[in-house]
């Protein structure tokens, strides 16, 4: 019975060594492995301190992330010294415009120079919206952009919580394109039909592993067998 603690110990070890194999290779200090983040915020993500100085990062810096089929999104970068050095915290609606899952690999590159946007527009998903009442600008909205200064790139998707319920959007266009800041002088158009769950690449709802609750080590036994050898065959 001594012994399994000492194999399970064991089994942790060689898929921390896995997932980060790849990071120790190429070693590109911009690379950096998905993990969960605390923060339900759309815009932003989280590293730690002494990986935002070896990028030449400070905290609110706005940065391009570059994910999976050479997917884009852009955040606001925020200290969090319980993110791990390797690691970058974002949640979900950020890992869905950037096609990734938790343990996947991104890329981080700062962006000094996104301007501010003259006008943009967003639609709602249509499931999100049944039944919804009232006016979509007023209560979801114009909060969300409320002097944020938010970061946004076309074909987004973010999610807004506001009347005991939750929104989806699309950013259809920005002025100028494909990024830009939404600043208070922005003018945000949101009029026109919602967009359907099918016109939208990837669906808000996938579910990951990050959705099942418990079950950590039979996952991390899935992980190691299954996952973790596709990607990293070495």
């Amino acid at each position: 019975m001594a012994a399994i603690p000492v194999a399970m110990d064991d089994k942790a070890k060689k898929e921390e060594q896995l997932a980060t194999a790849i990071l120790k290779e190429k070693k590109r200090p911009n690379r950096l492995i998905v993990d969960q983040s605390e923060n339900d915020d759309n815009s932003t993500v989280a590293m730690s301190q002494a990986k935002l100085d070896e990028l030449g990062l400070f905290r609110g810096d706005t940065v391009i992330l570059k994910g999976k089929r050479r997917r884009e999104t852009l955040c606001i970068a925020l200290a969090d010294d319980t993110c791990s050095n390797e690691c970058i915290c974002m949640n979900r609606v950020v890992r869905n415009n950037l096609g990734v899952r938790l343990g996947d690999v991104v890329s981080v590159t700062s962006a000094p120079d996104i301007p501010y946007g003259s006008r943009i527009q967003v639609l709602p998903v249509d499931d999100t919206v049944e039944g919804l009442t009232g006016n979509l600008f007023e209560v979801y909205l114009k909060p969300y952009f409320l002097e944020s200064y938010r970061p946004i790139r076309k074909g987004d998707m973010f999610t807004v919580k506001g009347a005991m319920r939750s929104v989806e959007f699309k950013v259809i266009e920005t002025d100028p394109s494909p990024m830009c800041v939404v600043a208070p002088e922005t003018v945000i158009h949101c009029e026109g039909e919602p967009i359907s769950r099918e016109d939208c690449e990837d669906s808000l709802n996938e579910v990951g592993y990050e959705d099942i609750g418990g079950c950590r080590k039979q996952m991390a036994q899935i992980k190691e067998m299954v996952e973790l050898p596709l990607r990293h065959p070495q």
